[in-house]
């Protein structure tokens, strides 16, 4: 039987979104394609493709998954199983970061548990004088944030080195092998999901590392660890911005505070959920 494009989207049984997506995959063609080409009929080659995408899909496989990229502030991310997807709201971190990252000054920034690397690259992209370093205790989440910076910034530039030009990369434990480093800038989307929580078991987060997810019985571990070590890292006046749980924000003010930052705020999402934090280093912050 001829299954049409257009017959293709509406019985894959999915949200609209997701057919799209998972039909131009397995087509290898753009969004305005399928547009154009409502009508045409699918090979069998390309409806068996399409069809294990969906069933996979169906299974609760993440879509970022499946099709191995996901969209970023304007970058095109790939994407494994090995790192976190990135999330719309973790775009308002890089909004936050990129007002204390002058267009002038060469600045030092460091993004911890860079995962895909969609922070990093994306302050590396926007403020090309600056220069980052990309941290994650992952080896595997190092190779796919390394290769991600090679195509949205050597690429872009028409650069061909296995090197970034504004942007290195560490494998740590958070500051663990940071050594005597300093910083403008320090940002991070932390695991922030208790222990146990059942959201861990539903949708998408399912597929996705656990160690990038949850820390520990109120999922404040990481956050814990990075205010207070922060200071050790920061230049006097630098900034510490982070990612939180949508009913953490109280407690990360605290933490900011009891850790000697000032000018701490906290931002909502576009849901008006509290979802950044941050505060600055003053002259007089605690530092080893």
């Amino acid at each position: 039987m001829t299954v049409t494009v257009a017959q293709a989207l509406t019985g894959a049984a999915l949200d609209a979104v997701d057919a799209r997506v998972l039909l131009r995959h397995a087509l290898g063609v753009e969004a305005a394609w399928l547009v154009a080409h409502d009508r045409d009929a699918l090979t069998p080659a390309q409806l068996e493709r399409y069809a294990a995408l969906v069933a996979r899909r169906r299974a609760g496989e993440p879509v970022a998954y499946l099709t191995g990229e996901r969209e970023f502030f304007g970058l095109s991310l790939s994407i494994t199983p090995a790192v976190l997807i990135p999330r719309p709201e973790t775009e308002l971190l890089v909004e936050c970061a990129l007002e204390t990252i002058s267009t002038e000054a060469r600045a030092h920034f460091l993004d911890l548990g860079t995962g895909s690397g969609c922070i990093a690259i994306a302050l590396a992209h926007a403020r090309p004088q600056a220069r980052g370093m990309a941290v994650d205790c992952s080896g595997d989440a190092l190779a796919v944030a390394r290769a991600n910076a090679q195509r949205c910034l050597n690429v872009a530039a028409g650069i061909h080195t296995d090197s970034v030009a504004n942007l290195s990369f560490l494998q740590s434990d958070w500051f663990s092998e940071m050594g005597d480093r300093r910083f403008d800038l320090i940002v991070s989307n932390p695991p922030y999901i208790a222990a146990g929580d059942a959201h861990l078991a539903q949708g998408d987060l399912r597929f996705e590392p656990d160690s990038a997810l949850a820390s520990g019985r109120d999922g404040l571990d990481a956050i814990r660890r990075i205010v207070a070590a922060a200071p050790q890292y920061l230049q006097p006046g630098g900034w510490l911005a982070f990612e939180h749980g949508y009913d953490q924000a109280a407690a990360c003010r605290t933490l900011l505070q009891t850790a000697g930052f000032t000018q701490i705020f906290s931002r909502t999402d576009l849901a008006g959920i509290e979802r950044i934090s941050g505060g600055r280093l003053d002259d007089g912050g605690h530092r080893s």
